[in-house]
């Protein structure tokens, strides 16, 4: 039996979004089917619903502190450099039902991407990460997610774009690299976030969002996929995605 969620990972609006000029969209609330569908769930039996997010990014951008700030409520300075992927489950409960992100945090050296890819498949949520007092993290973003995108379908992955070590920033710096990061994310249609992993700030606001985004579309999904137009129609909404640990295997031109 799975234990009981945190109450501090209990969703029960839509956050909002960081800036409302680089986000997937601006709306105050969840969907209004999403809400009634839930609305009749809390009474029902309903499966563990899972989403898969993928963490990328230029190495020592900061990916594996902003997990592990979310997760431990804690800035962990003392760090090792992921090897190849690693893999966390946080849960949450969004409008009373159960939901879970599955993180998977790669590593960011040339030597592991070959192996990081083969963990790209079935992502619902990419999150290309970059250093707001590194410009070059930056520019490496876009190449990140076009890694990423390879293998998967770009109708049905939510993308986010996030600027961390916010604190290490001076705000002319700030101001500058952001500029650029809201445009990428305007071209790229991702939702733009600046955090900082050691300070806290804007971390849990971040990975709600994603949670709540995620969970809304898994939603919407499985509505579509069952082809019901009305609420009562669906009588239990499914796992939205199983995801295996081992990769698949596949011919590779590196590693």
């Amino acid at each position: 039996m799975l234990p009981p969620v945190k109450k501090d990972r209990v969703i029960t609006q839509l956050p909002r979004c960081f800036s409302p000029h680089a986000a997937l969209h601006t709306k105050d609330g969840f969907h209004p089917q999403v809400k009634a569908v839930c609305q009749v769930q809390k009474t029902a039996t309903v499966n563990f619903n899972i989403a898969k997010v993928i963490v990328v990014g230029d190495v020592a951008v900061g990916k594996t502190c902003l997990i592990s700030r979310f997760r431990k409520g804690a800035f962990d300075k003392n760090y090792k450099a992921t090897i190849g992927v690693d893999f966390e489950m946080e849960r949450f409960e969004v409008l009373g039902v159960p939901f879970s992100l599955q993180l998977w945090d790669t590593a960011g050296q040339e030597r592991f991407k070959c192996i990081a890819s083969t963990y790209y498949r079935g992502a619902q949520a990419i999150i290309v990460v970059f250093d707001l007092s590194s410009v070059s993290s930056l520019a490496h973003a876009r190449q990140w997610l076009e890694d990423a995108m390879k293998e998967n379908d770009p109708s049905s992955v939510l993308l986010f774009l996030v600027g961390t070590k916010k604190d290490l920033s001076s705000p002319d710096q700030l101001s500058q690299i952001e500029q650029e990061a809201i445009r990428l994310s305007e071209e790229i249609k991702a939702e733009y976030w600046a955090v900082s992993a050691k300070s806290g700030d804007g971390v849990k606001d971040f990975f709600f969002r994603v949670a709540s985004l995620t969970f809304e579309a898994n939603v919407l999904s499985e509505l579509e996929k069952n082809g019901s137009r009305h609420v009562g129609d669906v009588i239990r909404l499914t796992e939205s995605t199983e995801v295996d640990r081992t990769p698949t295997k596949r011919k590779s031109n590196c590693c």
